[in-house]
C-alpha cells in the first residue's frame, strides 16, 4: 500500500490558532492596465479637478474606515488607517502627480499609477522588511484613487455566507478591515510577515493566519479543505482523515490549554519555595497591549520605540511619540512601560535618516552610538519619554552601551532634555529610572563599573551571543554556533546579575533565552530577578517557574557555570528538563 503524503506549505507564522475550514481564493480587486494618454494643455484644469476629486472622496472613505476601526477594535488598530490618511494627504505625494500632469501632459490615472509605482519600488529597495511592508500601504491608497478615477468599485469580502480560509497573494489593510470576521476564520497569503498590517489585524480580531507563503494561490485551489495552524506557519491542503483528526484534537488541547493558562494569568510567577520573579512583555507597536493584557504580563520590559520609525518609513516627531508612549502607558495603569530607546542601524534602515555604506552594520552606527552622534534627534526623544511618564510608571533603557563614556554621554543629554521640558513648563516624572542593555561582551566585562550610574540592567541574550561567539546568527553557514548554553554566555550573564545585585539593583532580560522554557530553570539559578518576552511566552513560562525550587535551580546554574563547552551544557540541561 502507498504512503498517503500530506501536501504541506509552510511559511511566516504571523497569528496563532489551529483552524480547519475550506479554502476561499480571492484575487482581489485588480486594477486593470492603466494607459498612457496625452492631455491637451486646455485640459490641464480639468484632469486636476478630476485628480483632486477623487483625493477628496478616497479621504472620506479613509475617514470612515478609520471610524470603523475606531468602532470595532481600538486606536492602535485604527492607526493603520490614520497612516493611509496622512498619505492620501502627503502634499508631495499629490505634488509628484500634479507636475506629471503639468509637465509632461499625462492623464491622471497614468500620473497616479506611474507616481506611486516609482514609490513602492524605492521601498521594496530598502534592506529592512518592515519598512518593505510599508509598500501595501502606498498600494492601497493609490488603488482607492485609481479606482475612483476609473469608476469601478472593489469586490467586497464583507458579504460572504460560509465559514471559509481567505487565500490571497495579498490583502490591503482596508481589505481585512472590511471582510466579514465572523465567517473568515484563517488567512493564508504569498506575502507579507509578522510585524505587516495584515499580521496586526490578525491578531487584533484572533484569526489564526500565515503569510508569505509565496506559492498558495499556486497550490490551493478553491473549497479545497485547510488546516491553518498559525504558531508554526503551515498550511495543510485537503489531509486525509486521519489527520484531520490529529488536528482537530490539537485544536481542543489548544483550547484546554488556553484555558488553563487563562487559570494562571492572576498567580505570581512564583517557584515552590516563594522565590518571586517578574515576567513582562516585549512589544514593537501598541497594537499589542491587549494581548500583553490578556497573558498577564506585569509590564512592558521592552517596548522597541525604532518601530515608530520603521512603520512610517521616517522620522516622526516629539508630539507624534508623546501621544505613541503615553497610550503604552495608560493602557498599562500602574505596571512599568520600559522604552528602549531606537535601535537605529544595522539591519534598521530608515530612509529619512541619512546613512553611510558600512561593510559591517551590525558592528558598525547603530543603536546608543547613532543616537549620540544625533543628539538633537535623540533629545527630542528623551523629551516625548518624559513628557509622557505624567501617565504612568515609564523608564528609559539605553542599548548597546559598550562603555562608561557612552552612559554618562547619554545621561548628560537625557538632563538637557529635562532641562528643556522644565523651561517650557512640561511636567514629567522627577524619579524616572534610565538603564542599560547588556548586549555586548565589553559591558558585560565592566558591569560593576556601569552600574553604579545606571538604575537597572536588562540582558540583551540576542546580541550578547552574538558579539560573545563572533557569530552572526543571520548567516546560516555559522548560525549553528550561535548557543546560549555557551560557558562564556553564561558566565557574562552571570556576571551582569551579580553586579547589579550588588548594588540592590535589579537584572532583568529581554532576549530571546528569557522566552524559552528551556532556559527558564538555568536563569532563575543564575539570579534573574526579571523575564521578559513575547507575550504569548508568558504564560508557559510562568507555568514552569511555579513548578521549580530555587535550590534545584541554582545547583543546576552552579553546574553549568562550570561547564566545559556549550555541548556539554546543552546535553546537560536537556536531560534536567526532561526530569
Amino acid at each position: 500500500m502507498n504512503k498517503i503524503v500530506v501536501k504541506k506549505i509552510t511559511g511566516i507564522p504571523a497569528s496563532p490558532g489551529i483552524i480547519i475550514a475550506k479554502a476561499f481564493i480571492y484575487g482581489g480587486s485588480e486594477i486593470p492596465k492603466i494607459k498612457r494618454l496625452s492631455i491637451d494643455q486646455g485640459q490641464t484644469e480639468a484632469e486636476l479637478q478630476r485628480l483632486m476629486s477623487a483625493f477628496k472622496t478616497a479621504g472620506e472613505e479613509l475617514e470612515a474606515m478609520h471610524n470603523k476601526a475606531l468602532q470595532e477594535m481600538g486606536k492602535e488598530q485604527a492607526a493603520i488607517f490614520a497612516a493611509h490618511i496622512e498619505m492620501n494627504d502627503d502634499p508631495d505625494f499629490q505634488e509628484q502627480i500634479v507636475d506629471r500632469i503639468k509637465s509632461e501632459g499625462d492623464n491622471a490615472e497614468w500620473a497616479v499609477w506611474e507616481t506611486s509605482r516609482t514609490l513602492i519600488e524605492m521601498i521594496m529597495a530598502s534592506p529592512d522588511p518592515v519598512f518593505q511592508e510599508r509598500a501595501a500601504d502606498l498600494k492601497d491608497v493609490s488603488k482607492r484613487i485609481l479606482f475612483h478615477l476609473l469608476g469601478l468599485k472593489s469586490v467586497s469580502l464583507s458579504e460572504l455566507d460560509r465559514d471559509l480560509i481567505l487565500v490571497a497573494h495579498d490583502l490591503l489593510p482596508s481589505e481585512v478591515l472590511s471582510m466579514d470576521k465572523k465567517h473568515v476564520k484563517g488567512i493564508v497569503t504569498d506575502s507579507g510577515g509578522p510585524t505587516s498590517h495584515t499580521a496586526i489585524l490578525a491578531r487584533a480580531f484572533n484569526i489564526p493566519a500565515v503569510l508569505g507563503l509565496a506559492a498558495a494561490m499556486q497550490e490551493i485551489s478553491n473549497d479545497d479543505v485547510l488546516v491553518v495552524d498559525g504558531s508554526k506557519g503551515e498550511v495543510l491542503i485537503n489531509p486525509p482523515k486521519k489527520e484531520l483528526d490529529i488536528y482537530e484534537k490539537a485544536q481542543t488541547m489548544l483550547k484546554e490549554k488556553e484555558d488553563e493558562y487563562s487559570r494562571l494569568k492572576d498567580l505570581p510567577a512564583e517557584t515552590l519555595d516563594a522565590h518571586r520573579v517578574i515576567l513582562k512583555a516585549n512589544i514593537e507597536t501598541v497594537d499589542e497591549m491587549e494581548t500583553v493584557l490578556r497573558y498577564g504580563a506585569e509590564g512592558i520590559g521592552l517596548y522597541r520605540s525604532e518601530f515608530l520609525f520603521l512603520s512610517s518609513g521616517k522620522d516622526v516627531d516629539e508630539e507624534y511619540q508623546t501621544e505613541a508612549y503615553s497610550k503604552a502607558l495608560i493602557a498599562m495603569g500602574n505596571m512599568p512601560v520600559t522604552i528602549r530607546t531606537v535601535d537605529i542601524g544595522g539591519d534598521k534602515i530608515i530612509p529619512d535618516f541619512s546613512s553611510v555604506e558600512e561593510k559591517n552594520p551590525l558592528l558598525g552606527w547603530r543603536a546608543i552610538r547613532f543616537s549620540l552622534t544625533r543628539p538633537e534627534h535623540f533629545k527630542t526623544q528623551l523629551r516625548a519619554i518624559l513628557r509622557s511618564s505624567i501617565n504612568g510608571k515609564v523608564r528609559i533603557m539605553f542599548p548597546l552601551v559598550s562603555g562608561l563614556e557612552e552612559l554618562e554621554e547619554a545621561l548628560a543629554l537625557l538632563e538637557e532634555a529635562k532641562t528643556e521640558c522644565r523651561n517650557k513648563g512640561q511636567a514629567y516624572d522627577e524619579n524616572i529610572e534610565a538603564g542599560i542593555m547588556i548586549e555586548v561582551p565589553s559591558a558585560a566585562m565592566i558591569a560593576d563599573i556601569l552600574v553604579e550610574k545606571s538604575d537597572f540592567f536588562s540582558i540583551g541574550t540576542n546580541d550578547l551571543v552574538q558579539y560573545t561567539l563572533a557569530v552572526d546568527r543571520g548567516n546560516e553557514q555559522v548560525s549553528y554556533l550561535a548557543q546560549p548554553t555557551h560557558p562564556a554566555v553564561i558566565r557574562f550573564i552571570k556576571t551582569a546579575i551579580d553586579a547589579a545585585h550588588k548594588q540592590g539593583k535589579k537584572a532583568a532580560m529581554c532576549g530571546e533565552m528569557a522566552g524559552n522554557p528551556s532556559y527558564t530553570a538555568l536563569l532563575l539559578g543564575l539570579g534573574l530577578d526579571e523575564f521578559s518576552m513575547s507575550a504569548s511566552s508568558i504564560p508557559q513560562i510562568k507555568k514552569i517557574i511555579r513548578s521549580l525550587s530555587m535550590k534545584d535551580c541554582r545547583a543546576l546554574a552552579d553546574e553549568l557555570l562550570r561547564g566545559l563547552s556549550a555541548k556539554q551544557n546543552s546535553i546537560l540541561l536537556e536531560k534536567w528538563n526532561e526530569k
